[in-house]
């Protein structure tokens, strides 16, 4: 390859092993598990209700959605989505030196019920995943899922996320329970996650029941996809960066994953001009929000925001951007996203564009 590539928000699709033998059969009925209906189609089933408003492969097939008519099943996923030796495979096809896995049915983690269950699915989940990247040739790393439904649970997974291998923490950016990401009673949690030296991702999606933005104010897909990423993750930073969490954790990485890139230049000047205006409010910020997030956090971008990075640089953010292929969802490019990715990068400088093909996505994964 010319260049090295990293892909930093990559996915899997969970397949049937997770839920049968590696979530305890006592939780196996309440945890998220898809099943095939007499239709013929895949349904999700959270809190041992079926969801009959997801059909799980429509997102987790590339072009998964472009004939609702004749949706896809699981059976129709991607080898590599789920196999590490296969995911190599398209990662050589595709240009990719090294990738950074998420979950995707298992981003609904926040939807189950039972803080039992959810500590079990989570356990679960990290140990398939981990097991997934022991095929990757050392070139596959992924990130743990935390039940943010207990603390106490959520703390505990933080150490079982470090033992085996794993990179981060994973969570969603709605609030869990109505709790804040700066809440006090998360204080046990971020000092278990900057001890361990993981990074924390926020990572949301489209059909999740919790409360949010999108789902008490719409329920046509078309517009709970169009908010629920960048609404929620622009209150889930503005939490993280002005609720004091960064300042308490010098050392912690927070990434703010798939909503885009547009938001951020605006997001963070209002942050620093109300600290400037109202920082009497919030006595425990001692610095500009946009320095805290310049020296922490990260935002992964799609290819055809690549436009916006020399402002981000005239920010003095570009050592905060990193890319991210979304294979193999169905709104990412495959084949050819590297190829999409060098096509947009090419009219930049190319130290600059180092630093969003594999630099920055190196330092926050914590590559050599």
């Amino acid at each position: 390859m010319t260049s090295r590539v990293i892909d930093a928000d990559g996915h899997i699709c969970e397949t049937k092993s997770l839920w049968q033998d590696y979530v305890p059969q006592r939780y196996r009925d309440r945890t998220i598990r898809i099943e095939r209906g007499d239709d013929g189609q895949d349904r999700t089933w959270i809190n041992g209700v079926v969801r009959e408003d997801l059909l799980p492969a429509m997102a987790c097939v590339p072009n998964g959605m472009d004939d609702p008519d004749n949706p896809p099943t699981w059976d129709d996923i991607t080898l590599g989505s789920h196999d590490g030796s296969a995911r190599v495979a398209v990662m050589d096809e595709e240009g990719i030196e090294h990738s950074l896995l998420f979950p995707s049915m298992y981003l609904l983690s926040g939807d189950i019920e039972d803080p039992g269950v959810a500590a079990a699915a989570c356990h679960g989940y990290n140990e398939w995943v981990a097991d997934m990247c022991k095929d990757g040739r050392g070139r596959l790393d992924a990130v743990g899922l935390v039940p943010l439904q207990s603390v106490d649970a959520a703390t505990k997974e933080v150490a079982h996320i470090a033992q085996l291998g794993l990179k981060g923490v994973c969570f969603r950016p709605e609030r869990y329970s109505g709790m804040a990401l700066h809440d006090e009673i998360l204080a046990p949690f971020w000092n278990a996650v900057a001890d361990q030296g993981l990074f924390a991702a926020v990572h949301g999606s489209f059909g999740s029941h919790m409360p949010s933005f999108a789902s008490s104010r719409y329920k046509n897909t078309f517009f709970t996809h169009m908010i629920c990423h960048p609404f929620e993750q622009m209150a889930a930073c503005m939490d993280i960066v002005c609720g004091g969490v960064l300042q308490r954790h010098p050392g912690l990485r927070v990434a703010f994953l798939e909503s885009g890139l547009g938001w951020l230049e605006y997001w963070l000047g209002r942050m620093d001009e109300h600290f400037e205006v109202m920082g009497a409010r919030v006595p425990w910020l001692e610095r500009r929000p946009s320095e805290l997030f310049r020296e922490q956090c990260f935002i992964s971008i799609e290819a055809d925001e690549a436009h916006r990075l020399p402002k981000i640089q005239e920010m003095g953010l570009e050592k905060c951007v990193f890319w991210g292929a979304d294979y193999p969802h169905y709104d990412c490019t495959y084949p050819g996203a590297v190829n999409e990715l060098q096509e947009h990068l090419a009219p930049l400088d190319q130290t600059l564009a180092d630093l969003i093909r594999h630099e920055n996505a190196a330092r926050f994964i914590g590559l050599g």
